[in-house]
């Protein structure tokens, strides 16, 4: 069984996001900071936030919601008191773009294509921390979604990453030795799914995913690939 990270994995998601953001605070006549530090701002709000919808704190709408009222002020413009308002913000002037900015990495149908010719394919599922319309969204969007037997998320699991490594597992009735992990997160990708049993497989890109700067230093004894289409060398006996 291989379990396959989605954004920063199969999907450029930090580019999209920086792309969108970009494009809105180019267009802020009354913004209290530069560009480039509004643009790290959303970034931050993002973990941030983010990390309070994955512990359960609040819905993802309100993840939305809440990196708003702490990021326009800074752009130059009132915060609505109603929700709805906030959410049309949300829809109109951030999802459209993002969307249109989402780009699917080239290693990633080639890879997929590989595994499926070997002679005893592994399982391959999606097990993400995002939103499962969304990820569902970026799957279709890319035609990724006939090589996958189940796309999974903190919705479907009940728990995010790295609780939900044992809960994919018994969700798809696989043995966590026998299953390895994909992404391009050292720590929530690689070593915490060593921790639940799995074999970790780091996607080392070359950049940080949160930071944007060099990849982190791992231990020797990591798996690395630096292409999704060097994975299936990294398979013998491993996932089945």
């Amino acid at each position: 069984m291989i379990f396959f990270d989605l954004d920063g994995t199969l999907v450029d998601h930090r580019s999209a996001v920086l792309e969108t953001i970009g494009r809105i605070v180019r267009a802020a006549p009354n913004a209290t900071a530069p560009p480039e530090e509004l643009v790290t701002l959303w970034w931050t709000l993002e973990a941030r936030h983010m990390r309070e919808y994955l512990t359960g704190q609040c819905s993802f709408a309100e993840h939305h919601r809440r990196r708003l009222r702490s990021f326009l002020p800074v752009l130059g413009e009132p915060v609505p008191e109603d929700p709805g308002l906030l959410d049309a913000w949300i829809a109109e002037r951030y999802l459209t773009v993002f969307e249109e900015s989402w780009r699917c990495y080239p290693d990633v149908q080639p890879c997929l294509e590989a595994l499926k010719r070997l002679p005893r394919g592994p399982r391959l599922a999606v097990l993400t921390n995002g939103d499962p319309a969304q990820q569902r969204a970026k799957l279709a969007r890319f035609g990724l979604h006939e090589y996958f037997e189940a796309v999974l998320t903190p919705t479907e699991l009940g728990a995010a990453k790295p609780a939900a490594y044992a809960a994919a597992c018994r969700h798809l009735r696989t043995d966590p030795a026998q299953a390895v992990n994909v992404g391009d997160m050292l720590e929530s990708d690689v070593n915490a799914a060593a921790l639940a049993g799995l074999t970790g497989i780091w996607l080392d890109r070359g950049i940080d995913f949160v930071t944007g700067g060099p990849s982190p230093t791992a231990d020797e004894t990591v798996l690395r690939i630096e292409r999704l289409t060097d994975l299936p060398d990294h398979l013998a006996g491993v996932a089945r």
